[in-house]
């Protein structure tokens, strides 16, 4: 493959991600007028409130104990919840919009919540 089509392939998927975080920002963007914060913005350690949407669910054993994993994208930003002792969520699906409300805390350098409360939102 020739340089000039390697950059035109990789410039095409970096305008498509770009593309891809401009709508869920203007998805969740409603959501952050009624005490919904922007995952990008949110602050760690704080009970915060986050809208947007499952890029990823994954069955993840942590210590032995099953572990369901989804990551939740605003557009501005990403964070993995993890609800422990849990196998399955009826609902939590990637691409299903959520709200989950908890606490961030960060754990190998990635921003985690576990165990939030999270409401399916339509």
């Amino acid at each position: 493959m020739s340089m000039g089509r390697l950059r035109r392939t990789l410039g095409h998927w970096a305008d498509s991600a770009d593309q891809e975080a401009r709508d869920l920002r203007r998805s969740h963007d409603a959501g952050s007028r009624s005490g919904v914060t922007r995952v990008g913005e949110a602050p760690d350690r704080e009970v915060v409130t986050l809208r947007g949407t499952l890029r990823t669910v994954t069955l993840r054993p942590r210590g032995g104990v099953p572990a369901l994993e989804a990551e939740l994208s605003d557009g501005s930003g990403a964070v993995t919840l993890v609800w422990l002792g849990r196998r399955r969520i009826a609902g939590i699906t990637p691409g299903r919009s959520l709200q989950a409300t908890g606490r961030i805390g960060l754990h190998d350098n990635v921003r985690i919540m576990y165990n939030p409360r999270y409401e399916l939102v339509p």
